[in-house]
Parts: structure tokens; sequence; C-alpha cells
């Protein structure tokens, strides 16, 4: 009997135990490898639930930020309209001077021009114009209503806007194709135009007020001297220009122009001399013989202005009132065009005082969400118009028809013609219905 050979069937063993080895090895490797899988998959999981949150989140937040302020709501027995259809806050008004229209400019890109007939209508009816590229901080009418000037924000410069009558009583607005040089170096805080429509005015907050021809052709620079201007306007007359700044006065100038039309000079005319600190406003009435200031000392004046300042006569003050308000805050004031109303805003408020007596008659609080931009009253007094956020809001003027019934009885006492009793009766009984009806007739 043969045994087999001792170093082949070791050779075949070691073989075997080799590959045996090597397909352990290959299973536990994948083994592995599929528990490292298992473990590591809650980890990506509960990443992209964070960044499915995250992301969630940010798209909500991106929504709340896209989303439109609330309204400012406000109610009070005397107001008589809010014109609510501007998207972005109102930074001026302005009434046309045939006192059918009112336009607003805000940062929402817009011109509006409001039917002054429907201001007690539910519905208020405008016509947008569209400030291509830029927006609008200030708005004036043009003399004859066809045309209205603003201030861009952007551009630092005036545009023109003329405007056309359509057949359906709408507007059509087209921009002039160039707009004014840039002139300023320092923010503008006014513009106007000329009631004689022979020149445009702009003023900034440095010492800067510009005198314009019509096409945009700088006529006279005058310097203020006042340290900064903040407020600068063109009488009603259109024969003046006044400013008033850091220092304790008014000062006021004469744009001279010829027989033929054609500008001459700027020349000094006559200050407001009287407050303690500096100027924060002043107003001329329609007629221009009399001018209001308020003032950072806490008072407000009421002027004669119609002197003969070139034989060196000084405006006469008529009457002075107490503000405290205003020497902490700045201010904003409004004269009625027969100047017995004196609006003053601080803030947030309106307060109306009656100039005969220099008592205040009425006060609006939290009249807007925002501070209030502009204060003004339409051409016949019976509205006074505020804006600061996106409404504008008008304002039965019942100081004015007070006054109005304090006038007529005085003068029914002195009245010596049955003719000019019956006037002055006919005057004296609208007022009072005119109290009655908005509930303000005092007793």
């Amino acid at each position: 009997m043969e045994l087999p050979q001792m170093p082949e069937l070791v050779g075949l063993s070691l073989l075997v135990g080799l590959l045996a080895l090597v397909a352990t090895a290959a299973v536990a490797r994948g083994w592995l490898r599929a528990e490292k899988d298992k473990s590591s998959q809650p980890v990506r999981q509960k990443t992209n639930d964070v960044k499915k949150s995250g992301s969630k989140k940010q798209k909500q937040n991106q929504r709340v930020r896209k989303e439109k302020p609330q309204q400012h709501n406000f109610t009070h027995r005397l107001l008589a309209a809010a014109l609510k259809s501007h998207s972005g806050n109102i930074t001026c008004m302005d009434f046309s001077s045939n006192g059918k229209y009112l336009a607003t400019c805000a940062d929402d890109r817009t011109v509006r021009i409001w039917s002054t007939k429907d201001f007690l209508q539910r519905e208020h009816r405008s016509m947008r114009a569209n400030v291509e590229l830029d927006h609008a901080t200030l708005v004036r009418f043009s003399p004859d209503c066809r045309a209205f000037i603003v201030w861009l924000a952007n551009g630092d410069t005036l545009r023109v806007f003329k405007m056309t009558k359509r057949e359906d009583g709408g507007f059509t607005f087209t921009a002039t194709p160039e707009d004014f040089p840039k002139k300023h170096k320092a923010p503008i805080i006014n513009i106007g135009i000329a009631d004689t429509g022979k020149f445009i005015m702009t003023a900034s907050s440095d010492t800067t007020v510009l005198i314009w021809d019509l096409k945009g052709q700088v006529l006279s620079t005058i310097n203020t001297n006042q340290m900064n201007n903040t407020y600068a306007v063109i009488s009603p007359c259109s024969r003046f220009v006044g400013s008033c700044g850091f220092t304790p006065d008014v000062k006021v100038w004469e744009v001279c122009f010829g027989k033929k039309g054609e500008f001459q000079e700027v020349q000094r005319a006559f200050e407001l001399k009287g407050h303690s600190a500096s100027v924060h406003f002043f107003a001329f009435s329609n007629d221009s013989r009399r001018m209001a200031s308020v003032s950072k000392d806490g008072t407000w004046k009421l002027w004669d202005t119609d002197v003969e300042y070139k034989k060196q006569q000084d405006p006469y003050l008529l009457r002075t009132g107490r503000f405290e308000e205003a020497s902490t805050m700045p201010c904003r004031l409004a004269l009625s065009p027969d100047t017995h109303v004196l609006a003053l805003a601080t803030g947030t408020s309106i307060h109306l005082f009656n100039t005969r007596r220099g008592e205040k008659e009425e006060c609006f609080e939290c009249v807007h969400g925002e501070c209030i931009a502009d204060l003004t009253f339409d051409i016949t007094g019976r509205f006074l118009a505020s804006c600061g956020d996106r409404a504008v809001r008008l304002f039965h003027n019942t100081p004015g028809h007070r006054a109005v019934v304090e006038e007529m009885q005085g003068l029914l006492k002195r009245a010596s013609s049955e003719s000019t009793r019956q006037r002055l009766q006919q005057q004296l009984a609208q007022a009072q219905e005119a109290l009655k009806n908005l509930g303000a007739l005092k007793k």
C-alpha cells in the first residue's frame, strides 16, 4: 500500500484556507460599510430637514418683508375725507390755482391728480402720472394748471410734466425731453412757480436759493446768509421770495422784472424781526399782505407786511401766540386764505389757532403713521389737508367758520345801510349753518 505524497496535500490545504480567509474578509468589509451607511443616514436626513426648515423660514421672512405695511387708521368728527390711492408715503401736496385739483407725490414713483369736487363723496377719483426711473419729493402746479413740476429724489433736479386733457375728461401726462441742469449742492427743501409764470424758485438746505426761467436757465443766485435754510417760498403775488433758517428772522427779497417782462435783479425787500431763536417755518397770506411765522422760541407770530419797504418801513407785528411744542420739535405752518386760522404741525399732530384771539381751538393727534410731511389749506379755506404716510387727510376748518361768525357779528354792529346788513346777515347765517352741520356750533 502506497501513501499520498505529503507536500502536495499541505499545499492544497493552504490554498483552500487562503481562499476562505479572503472571502471572509470581503464579507466583513461589506458588512462594515453597510453599517456605516446606516449610521450616517439619520445625520444626513437631519441635516436635510434643517436645511428645509431653514429655507421655509427664509421664504416666510421674505413674504413678511414683501407684505405692505398696514394703513394708519385715524378717525375724528371733523375728518372730511382720506385720499388713499398711493402705495408709498406722500411727501408733498399742491392745490391748483383754479381750485379744481390737488396734486400729490409719493415714493411709489407716481404723482396723482385728485378732483377737489369729490372730496365729500365716497369715491375719490385720481389720475396717475408715472415718474420714470425715479420718484418725486416735491410737486407744484403751473399757474395755468396745464403743467406741473417735480423735484426728482435721485436725479436731484427739476422735471416738467405737461397735462393734456382727453375727450373723456381725463389727462395724459408727458414729461419734457430734458430735465433742468443740476445746480444745487445740498438737499432741496422747496420749489415753486411764480403765479405770473415768469420764474421758478428752488431752495436747498445750505444757504442757496436759485431763481430760474422756465427753460432751465439760472437768472439769479441768492445767498441767504442764515447758516442753513429750513424753508423758502414764493409769495402768491409773485413779487417776493422769502426764506428762514438758523437765524431768528425771515428774510424777504423782491424779484424784479422790466416792463417788457425781462428779468432785472433780485433785491432785499424787508425782514420779519422779533423771534429770539431760529425760525422753523413761515407763510404768506393769499394777498401777500400778511405773513405768519413759527420759531424755536416757542411762539408763532402774525405780521402785517403791507408796508412801504422801499422807504425802510418795517412790517408790523399783529399777534403773538404761544406754541411750546415748537421749542423742542421741528414745526410746519399753514395760514388760511383769509388769515383767520393758523395751523401748526409737529410730529403727527395738528393744532389750529384763531389768529384774532391767539387761542387754540382744535387739536388732532396721531393723524398719520409718520411725521407730517406737508400741511396746506385749499384755496377756499374750507379744508385743511395734511400728509405723512400713504394718505392725505382733509379736515373741516371749523375755526375758520367761527372766525367768520365773530367778524360778521362785529361788522353788523357797525353796518350803516340795510343792504350791507342783509349781506352780512347772509354770510353769518351760512357760517352758523356750516358749524351746526358739523356739530361745532358753540352755544
